[in-house]
């Protein structure tokens, strides 16, 4: 037994000194842009990085004037259900969003000329919203400073009232503001109201002589290249004109034949708007074989089926559900831990591009047929050429009763030849195949209207 002794102290030696060696890896997390989509990325992957390194804690170092409140909501919510303590550092600024997201982390370390606070929602002019919007404001600060909790007697960690107060001039709170202005805290205030839990000048002082490790790594988030677009493609702003561009390709495709730049663009469009969702592991398999189905569909209802049925119809809910789905963190359709907000979100981005391109379509058609190129060549009644209006161009109103023949599939728009000369065509019932025979009816709204003249001799006799 004595000849192992030796051997064995040596072991239990070696693995002493490798215990006293190793260091703890802390985790730091850079916030200093203004909140929204990108920054709200560099969170979330942050977070998930530290998990996989095994860090002991992340610090998110602040120095931003805040963002949007959507994204500063989601980064809150992260930070208090992060599984890693969460501290923040306010290098300088924590404003507006950046309040909100201080106060959700775990413990606050500010700079001595640090700054805190002024958390009222205001537009793009820099003005208050309505009442309604600091209400909510107000209830997600009360709420981010009521998560930590009370003391062992019984007082708030953070005051929920303090929290309030950087959102609501009316708010007063004893010994510290006033009605009539908003709260910011300076360091110090921050440190007597229990907003901060020590003035340091550095990560390391928060390291060291809060944290008490005395041997630590510490590990950065470095964004990649695809963070930042993936930052910019999934900001809610874009990706409205990204359904914009979907539909109204799609829209624009239904109504001339053949595929050409408009399909070009509904497909970029989609590409753009799934990709970061699907390697975010927003957007599953299934929601974009919906989107993929619901394509089908309305493809088969342009080149088979004439008008617009129950294929069109069930491949434009396809499109819409597959689109909104994606933006929900839902696990095989359950949508059990989906917050209402998330999904309200999703909602109104969605349909935020569907009415841009219904307003746009409007407002486009609208300059197109009165002052434009179209308008010029449009069919106007006695009254309007009285008013200054220009009628129909004598070679087009030749057109009226001649015939030719369908260059182009209508379903219901299209291309017919006559004379040897290609015009733009629509034909007035159904659709009419290519090569059919056709004659002119009318000229109204700068569109040749056609019918097959099969059609028009069956209902003659």
């Amino acid at each position: 037994m004595k000849k192992f002794r030796k051997p064995l102290f040596f072991i239990l030696l070696f693995f002493c000194l490798c215990a006293a060696n190793a260091q703890d890896t802390i985790y730091q997390i850079d916030i200093d842009k203004e909140i929204g989509s990108t920054t709200w990325r560099y969170l979330r992957t942050g977070l998930h990085r530290a998990q996989q390194q095994g860090a002991k804690a992340v610090i998110l170092r602040l120095n931003t004037y805040g963002g949007t409140v959507v994204h500063a909501d989601s980064m809150r919510t992260a930070i208090l259900n992060a599984p890693l303590p969460v501290y923040a550092f306010v290098d300088n600024n924590a404003a507006s969003a950046g309040a909100l997201i201080a106060i959700a982390c775990d413990s606050i370390y500010m700079r001595s000329s640090a700054s805190m606070g002024a958390a009222t929602v205001v537009n793009e002019t820099g003005a208050a919203m309505p009442d309604k919007y600091q209400s909510y404001m107000r209830a997600t600060m009360r709420a981010t400073a009521e998560a930590h909790g009370k003391d062992s007697t019984g007082r708030w960690r953070r005051d929920p009232l303090i929290a309030e107060a950087m959102v609501d001039e009316r708010i007063v709170v004893p010994h510290l503001c006033d009605s009539g202005k908003v709260l910011t805290l300076t360091a110090s205030e921050a440190v007597a109201h229990r907003y901060c839990e020590a003035v340091v000048e550095n990560v390391d002082e928060i390291v060291t002589r809060q944290l008490h490790y005395d041997h630590y790594t510490l590990q950065q988030f470095e964004p990649s290249l695809f963070d930042e677009i993936a930052g910019f493609l999934t900001n809610p702003a874009l990706q409205a004109l990204l359904v914009t561009l979907i539909f109204g390709g799609i829209f624009m495709e239904l109504k001339t034949p053949g595929i050409g730049l408009p399909t070009a663009v509904a497909c970029t469009a989609a590409v753009l708007y799934f990709a970061p969702l699907y390697i975010d592991g927003l957007a599953a398999n299934w929601e974009i074989l919906i989107f993929v189905v619901g394509i089908i569909l309305l493809i088969f209802e342009i080149f088979v089926i004439p008008g617009f049925g129950i294929a069109g119809i069930s491949g434009f809910i396809l499109i819409l559900a597959a689109l909104v789905l994606a933006l929900l963190g839902n696990v095989n359709f359950n949508f059990d831990f989906v917050p209402s907000a998330e999904i309200g979100k999703g909602l109104i981005t969605v349909v935020s591009g569907i009415i841009i391109y219904a307003v746009l379509l409007l407002v486009f058609f609208k300059k197109l047929t009165s002052k434009g190129p179209i308008g010029r060549l449009a069919l106007h009644s006695a009254q309007d050429k009285e008013a200054g209006y220009i009628g129909v161009p004598p070679e087009l109103q030749q057109l009226i009763g001649q015939t030719g023949q369908a260059a182009t599939i209508l379903r219901p728009a299209g291309k017919v030849v006559i004379d040897g000369t290609q015009f733009d065509a629509m034909a007035l019932h159904g659709y009419i195949e290519r090569g059919a025979q056709v004659r002119v009816v009318k000229y109204e709204n700068a569109q040749l209207y056609v019918v097959e003249v099969k059609q028009e001799q069956t209902k003659t006799l």
